[in-house]
């Protein structure tokens, strides 16, 4: 029997939302399988701090300062990657925000459009720039979307963020199709609670105010008796779909919350 292989040995790999959490974390595993990786993302500092520790480790890295909103900058940042390396094989779409959580006569156009704005159009952005360069060789494309707007419903209020997320499970499902010719898979990660600081760019608004009152057993994440996943275990997991040793899944999502939306939803 074969045994497959993780390495990403002469691979070049992009990954927006870069600069902390889950999109750090892949991106440190990436290189550590073999890529060669460019870390886009809104706040510089943040970038170059995770280039400088791939690089110290003996990886390539550049840093693309950039909003996944901006269909230029996205085309830029992209014709940079592969400027510089030849050769895009791996699109990992991370970059995400939570929003503002609130009843929804509170949630302004603003409001919606920028949750919107980031998560899905960013995804869409980010796809499309990555597509042409994609389809010369085949590659992989992985769209971290989450538990809620998928299997989990129970997050009263933070109806612009699930619906960003349920977004990106549609648009994967339907470029699986249309990619599959193009030798490209696309598949969805569904994380639940992960430490991040996504917290950071996330408002709440009298949340206690909607919703139904439900009383959850001690602990809503049962494979840990509560305590939240690592961005490193999601990022194993982005590593997982990215090689080619896994080259017959696509179109699917893979839900990492050890258990939390199953109860929660």
């Amino acid at each position: 029997m074969r045994v497959p292989s993780l390495s990403l040995t002469d691979k070049v790999a992009l990954v927006t939302g870069a600069g902390s959490g889950i999109g750090r974390a892949a991106a440190l595993l990436l290189a550590a399988a073999g890529a060669r990786v460019a870390l886009l993302g809104h706040t510089a500092e943040d970038l170059e701090k995770a280039r400088d520790e791939i690089k110290a480790a003996g990886g390539e890295a550049i840093a693309c300062e950039a909003d996944v909103s901006d269909p230029r900058a996205v085309e830029m940042a992209v014709a940079r990657v592969t400027d510089t390396w030849g050769r895009l094989d791996i699109l990992v779409a991370n970059a995400g925000v939570n929003g503002l959580w609130a009843p929804l006569e509170q949630i302004t156009p603003d409001d919606w459009d920028r949750t919107l704005s980031i998560n899905l159009r960013g995804t869409y952005l980010s796809v499309r720039s990555a597509l042409p360069h994609l389809k010369k060789r085949g590659g992989s494309i992985i769209i971290i979307s989450s538990v809620n707007g998928t299997r989990m419903f129970s997050n009263t209020g933070a109806t612009a963020y699930a619906v960003s997320k349920a977004g990106q499970v549609a648009f994967a499902r339907m470029l699986a199709l249309e990619l599959g010719p193009d030798r490209i898979r696309i598949n969805t990660i569904c994380p639940g609670a992960i430490s991040t600081n996504i917290g950071d760019n996330t408002t709440q608004r009298d949340l206690d105010k909607i919703g139904t009152t439900v009383e959850f057993p001690e602990g809503q994440i049962p494979l840990t008796g509560g305590e939240p996943g690592e961005s490193s275990q999601v990022a194993e997991l982005v590593l997982f779909l990215a090689g080619d040793a896994y080259a017959h899944i696509t179109g699917t999502e893979v839900f990492i919350d050890g258990g939390q939306s199953l109860l929660q939803g």
